[in-house]
């Protein structure tokens, strides 16, 4: 979990900078029972510029505590590839479906988040639950690198609730250009998705949707009535 962290913030680039992660038992007293050490090659120069808080970490909210929005506006090494990942409307309307069928563990305790990956043409990649919304894309995007998949520009994302400032600063650090949301995207997730020209869609239920950024990515047929 600490290095998809710590990518997703971008204050590492590549796996090769860490050399050993582990938990470090620390007395209760202390409130810091939980603490992930995370140890980095020599040559490593980690990107602290834009962490100017401290990051507390919890499964319902994920990262909280922004001492600013500037704080988290970190680059992301994929920002400016060029990407043709165009997306027909009728594959979205599919995707809700067909990640519902693929959630174990929410069928047990109808209680998790859920992140998933599509290709374009509608074909289901990875999915990773969690209690955290903010966790469950750290597990989908660590999994991605493992498989050396990155970018994700020829991607779907799919959300299964809001879709949070964090959700779509994480997908721009994996070179994510397509970001689809069951439920509402925030204000400040618009604003950002728009900055990275990132395709942020909204309400993805019922065969309805929004597009708020970057609309020219989903091809819509004549007969459909645009939102």
């Amino acid at each position: 979990m600490g290095f998809r962290f710590l990518f997703t913030e971008g204050i590492i680039t590549q796996q090769k900078d860490v050399t050993k992660i582990e938990h470090s038992f620390i007395a209760c007293a202390e409130n810091k029972e939980n603490t992930i050490l995370v140890s980095l090659n020599e040559d490593t120069i980690p990107n602290l510029r834009n962490t100017e808080r401290n990051f507390y970490t919890t499964s319902s909210c994920g990262v909280c505590g922004k001492g600013s929005i500037n704080a988290i506006r970190t680059v992301s090494v994929y920002q400016d590839q060029q990407d043709d990942n165009f997306i027909n409307a009728a594959i979205l309307h599919e995707l809700p479906t067909m990640l519902s069928k693929h959630q174990k563990v929410f069928a047990d305790t109808g209680g998790l988040h859920a992140s998933a990956l599509f290709m374009p043409n509608g074909e289901l990649l990875l999915v990773r639950e969690d209690v955290g919304r903010h966790n469950a894309l750290d597990k989908l995007i660590g999994a991605a690198i493992n498989n050396n998949w990155l970018p994700l520009t020829k991607n779907i994302l799919l959300l299964s609730g809001r879709a949070s400032f964090e959700l779509v600063q994480k997908a721009a650090m994996a070179g994510i250009t397509v970001i689809a949301a069951v439920g509402a995207p925030s204000s400040l997730a618009v604003e950002l998705a728009n900055e990275f020209t990132i395709t942020l869609i909204g309400f993805l239920r019922n065969e309805r949707f929004n597009i708020y950024t970057a609309a020219h990515r989903i091809l819509i047929a004549d007969y459909e009535t645009t939102h």
